[in-house]
């Protein structure tokens, strides 16, 4: 199984990878910084300069019926920002 599981596509990432080359992605969650360097090296062809990485807690979620009041949780996640070398450019539009 991948390390890299989706791209993230928001305004906020868009606006950082066109000013800063920065690409963000949610990864797996024990993966650490050189996995996820040679994954997005080996899968983009880019050189990789520093990785960032951020771990999110899933948030609790509360649903009103008419029988009950249904709890639950959502997932864990971990994200990676990637920033890659100066001129380096990923597509995530390419696949389609």
């Amino acid at each position: 199984m991948s390390v890299l599981l989706k791209p993230l596509i928001t305004e906020k990432m868009t606006e950082l990878s066109e000013k800063r080359g920065q690409y963000g992605f949610i990864v797996e969650r024990k993966a650490n910084k050189v996995e996820i360097r040679k994954a997005v090296e080996d899968q983009y062809k880019v050189s990789v300069t520093s990785i960032n990485t951020m771990v999110y807690a899933g948030k609790t979620k509360k649903r009103f019926t008419k029988s009950a009041i249904l709890s639950g949780r959502g997932n864990h996640f971990k994200k990676a920002v990637v920033t890659v070398a100066e001129g380096d450019v990923i597509d995530f539009y390419a696949n389609i």
